[in-house]
């Protein structure tokens, strides 16, 4: 049986939301061990041309809820892009977790060959719903939740590989003993 279009996206997406907030926790874990104010590392940024850590999550939490959004045509839940603090950014995730678990499977499966239509500011991307899937919404998804691990990491947070591929669930594979 082949994979539909739900299965290799939200189980993905919560997956990596369940990650991304684990690695949130210990940002704010390592800034009150440390004396930092969380706003040192909930602004930091990579470069300055791009978004800080609170844009980052902001960005992974919009990717997901428009992929549901584009590809299962339901409805979005508006969100606000204000959060400054680490509960506020777990409180997006949650939020964005409760959306995506509300996209009943039925709405997605069967529409790979959808016309998906994204609109920027220089135009329009059209792709089948299979392609935005596999080749936009999921690579941007992962690129904001890389980036939000790169952000703690530069800053020192104590993060590894670990954290980034299994902090906030069980590995889908066998683990030996």
């Amino acid at each position: 049986m082949a994979l539909s279009l739900y299965e290799i996206s939200i189980p993905v997406f919560l997956r990596g939301f369940a990650n991304l907030s684990a690695i949130l926790e210990k940002g704010r874990a390592f800034a009150d061990e440390k004396g930092i104010p969380h706003s040192k590392l909930l602004e930091a940024r990579l470069f300055d041309d791009m978004l800080p850590l609170t844009g980052q999550v902001q960005r992974a939490s919009d990717a997901a809820k428009l992929a549901a959004v584009r590809v299962a045509q339901v409805a979005t839940v508006a969100m606000e892009d204000n959060e400054a603090s680490f509960d506020e950014l777990r409180a997006r995730i949650a939020a964005t977790v409760k959306f995506l678990k509300s996209v009943p499977q039925n709405a997605m499966d069967g529409r790979e060959e959808a016309e998906v239509v994204l609109p920027l500011r220089s135009g329009t991307l059209t792709f089948t719903a299979r392609d935005y899937m596999l080749a936009f919404a999921i690579p941007n998804f992962f690129f904001h939740i890389t980036t939000a691990y790169d952000i703690l990491r530069h800053k020192g947070v104590p993060l590894g590989k670990m954290d980034y591929l299994n902090a906030g669930g069980q590995s889908p594979g066998r683990r030996s003993s």
